[in-house]
């Protein structure tokens, strides 16, 4: 079973190397690993270019955001099962070799899904996620629990999506998942810590403008998935969710009290 890991890298050279390097040393033999950057001026190409032997494949053109990023690079792949990277995240020792035991021995499943955390600018850990139970749902209701870094799928659950929405400015990775879901994939849940989702000044999540773009493409996906507009009565199902999802979901009730009390 081959993996391709695609990352898409753009004027984020400090956290690079470490994304680079933790795909680079997993363990396991057959990884295929591609990277996307638009145009850096960093110091990121120049440091790209300096893995060039270790890497499949390296995309230096201009494309129209990270969702066009990411496809341009899975056009390039041939793996069966992919995975994606952002420059400042990383993935932990053995998740490869972890995924792949989950998809062989479950040949029904079309999505894996395993578990990482929250890392601040220096590294540290600031919570841990833990996925589980993923529907259209839960997703569109905000009670989903996922990491996309921590998350793979098989090659042909991806093409029969034609792959990432490139329209799509802030949540292309959650939108690939519910078309793919929607269309019957399979998740199946690895209860191991596979990655690191760093989050800290410069990077995209949180930030005002994100959360504004974030509303746009989630009215849209909501319209599209039920032919009508968010009303008074989604909202209610969303606070529904919600709590379930905290009575429910190991850890939840940890991680809201934390969240509470970092907002206070």
């Amino acid at each position: 079973m081959k993996f391709s890991v695609v990352t898409i890298s753009f004027n984020q050279r400090q956290y690079l190397e470490e994304a680079l390097n933790s795909v680079l040393a997993q363990d396991y033999p057959a990884i295929e690993y591609i990277v996307v950057d638009p145009g850096s001026t960093d110091g990121s190409r120049e440091l790209i270019a300096g893995f060039a032997s270790r890497l499949a494949r390296i995309v230096f053109e201009a494309d129209q955001g990270a969702a066009d990023g990411l496809n341009k690079g899975f056009q390039r792949a041939s793996g069966d099962i992919f995975g994606f990277l952002n420059s400042d995240d990383a993935l932990l020792p053995g998740a490869m070799s972890s995924v792949c035991q989950v998809f062989e021995q479950n040949p029904d499943c079309d999505i894996v899904m395993g578990n990482g955390f929250i890392i601040d600018a220096h590294g540290r850990r600031i919570r841990r996620i833990r996925a589980a139970g993923f529907t259209v749902d839960r997703y569109f209701y905000g009670a989903a629990t996922w990491l996309q870094q921590a998350t793979f799928f098989r090659r042909s659950a991806f093409a029969a999506v034609g792959g990432f929405n490139v329209n799509n400015r802030s949540c292309w990775d959650g939108e690939l998942l519910v078309d793919m879901v929607r269309r019957g994939a399979r998740v199946k849940y690895l209860n191991r810590d596979l990655a690191l989702f760093r989050v800290h000044a410069q990077s995209i999540t949180g930030s005002r403008r994100h959360g504004e773009m974030m509303k746009v493409d989630a009215d849209r996906m909501f319209s599209l998935s039920r032919g009508r507009r968010w009303t008074a009565m989604d909202t209610l199902r969303a606070y529904l969710f919600r709590i379930e999802r905290i009575l429910t979901h190991p850890g939840a009730v940890e991680s809201a009290i934390r969240a509470r009390v970092r907002r206070s």
